[in-house]
């Protein structure tokens, strides 16, 4: 039997040298998102934005589009924080490729979240929904749909926050100091967002009227981004926090199907679902269930008007109990469109766990980009941070979607910027002419050429070496 060939470590003896970094960056990869901006008109949008220019002389300070840039190739390039953001000042070679002559230090930057406030705030979310808009657009519909649908998945996510110095910051649920951040996604993207206190909107959860604070901001998301899915049949995930009777009709008004789990106000369904007859349930079956035991489990339908609702909504119902001789049915429920009517209940159930790569997705935004954690004291700074934390998260969703191969479809933001926007590139300067010496994997070097042709046409491509 052959053996293979045997592969180890050595130590080698190498001579280092350190020179200045005007000649070199680790961010080559940021001609793709500046392309990419460009492409979209990102730069000429915040320029004419007044809300986004705080200044009283325009001639004085730094533009707008700056700010926007300090902070779109800082969540690019694997920062999360203020500092990282004004550090980008430090590399001359960056600057240089992108046209930025200088950028704002970590003061000037929260000082500018601070300034522009709610305005700008409002500003940045128009911004986002019309790059998602534009994205979505130039999508192939085979990455995007799913069962010919384009789906949308609302959410909130807890920012906690250490002490009472952050404006907004309640108690929530878990007994933690946290903001609220609620979110919609469209496809693969965040298309609106908005940051404020648990506190707001606050409902007793035993009304079972308006649901928790955590989703009061989804009838308006659904009304301002509808557009995004006209024309497509559409689907919503959502999990309970939306379920109770107002959210339940804003989204059956708002999208062709969707399933929202439902275990906030279960009293009444629970009776309902034991009245039910047995030809009604489906054939008994063992499943492996979360707590590690197998157990005997069934599915049907039912209907009933939760308050807050003009008619019946349709459920659909799981029932189950160990099999090593438990006594009594356990019930779980899922709210789900009235067109669910036909084929299996278990279905229903099965579609909803796709809610789960969303919940995924938005890990990423949140562990990728570092958006655990607030990074200012001002509540409008902090949703103004939290916009531009979007709209960055959204263009490396586009350059994935739009631009990779199929195979590196998968792929997490966090391996596109390690991979892709992370790559050396020597900065050589002559007679006035810059010229960029990318430094990339062989396979790569293809893709670069046809993607920042595409993007950026002025760019003059030379041969590799």
């Amino acid at each position: 039997m052959g053996m293979s060939k045997h592969y180890t470590k050595q130590e080698r003896r190498i001579d280092i040298e350190f020179r200045p970094s005007n000649r070199a960056t680790a961010h080559g990869g940021q001609f793709g998102m500046n392309g990419l901006a460009h492409e979209f008109g990102l730069w000429d949008r915040v320029k004419k934005d007044r809300r986004l220019d705080p200044r009283t002389h325009c001639g004085k300070g730094f533009d707008p589009c700056v700010y926007v840039a300090a902070f779109i190739f800082s969540f690019t390039s694997g920062g999360d924080s203020l500092a990282d953001a004004g550090r980008l000042d430090d590399d001359d070679s960056l600057k240089a490729i992108l046209g930025i002559e200088k950028f704002p230090d970590e003061t000037a930057l929260g000082e500018w979240l601070r300034n522009i406030g709610d305005e700008g705030a409002a500003a940045l979310r128009e911004i986002v929904q019309e790059f998602v808009q534009w994205a979505l657009g130039r999508a192939k519909s085979e990455r995007l749909l799913h069962a010919g649908q384009l789906e949308s998945f609302f959410d909130d996510t807890q920012l906690e926050v250490s002490g009472q110095c952050f404006e907004g910051a309640k108690l929530n649920y878990a007994g933690k100091v946290a903001l609220s951040w609620q979110t919609l996604w469209v496809g693969p993207f965040v298309v609106d967002g908005v940051v404020g206190s648990p506190a707001d909107h606050k409902e007793p959860l035993s009304s079972g009227e308006t649901g928790n604070d955590v989703s009061a901001w989804l009838p308006e998301m659904i009304e301002r981004n509808k557009h995004l899915w006209a024309g497509q049949t559409s689907y919503l995930y959502a999990d309970s926090a939306s379920s109770a009777g107002k959210y339940l009709e804003a989204i059956e008004e708002g999208f062709d199907q969707y399933t929202v789990s439902y275990n906030r106000w279960t009293r009444a369904l629970d009776r309902n679902a034991s009245l039910l007859p047995e030809v009604a349930w489906s054939k008994e079956q063992i499943i492996r269930w979360r707590d590690g035991h197998d157990h005997l489990t069934q599915y049907a339908r039912l209907r009933y008007r939760p308050a807050g609702c003009e008619k019946n909504k349709l459920y659909a119902v799981c029932r189950h109990r160990r099999a090593d001789g438990e006594l009594f049915w356990n019930y779980n429920f899922v709210a789900c469109d009235p067109s669910r009517t036909e084929g299996p209940a278990e279905a229903i159930f099965e579609r909803h766990r796709l809610k789960g790569d969303y919940e995924r997705r938005f890990g990423e935004l949140l562990i990728d980009l570092g958006l655990h954690h607030p990074p200012c004291k001002s509540l409008a700074a902090n949703n103004v941070y939290y916009q531009l934390g979007m709209l960055a998260f959204n263009m490396l969703q586009a350059m994935k979607l739009l631009y990779l191969p199929d195979e590196h479809q998968p792929k997490r933001v966090r391996t596109i910027i390690h991979h892709l926007l992370l790559i050396p590139v020597e900065i050589k300067r002559h007679a006035r002419q810059l010229k960029a010496v990318c430094f990339v994997a062989a396979g790569w070097i293809q893709w670069w050429r046809d993607f920042l042709h595409e993007l950026v046409p002025a760019y003059r491509l030379l041969g590799c070496t």
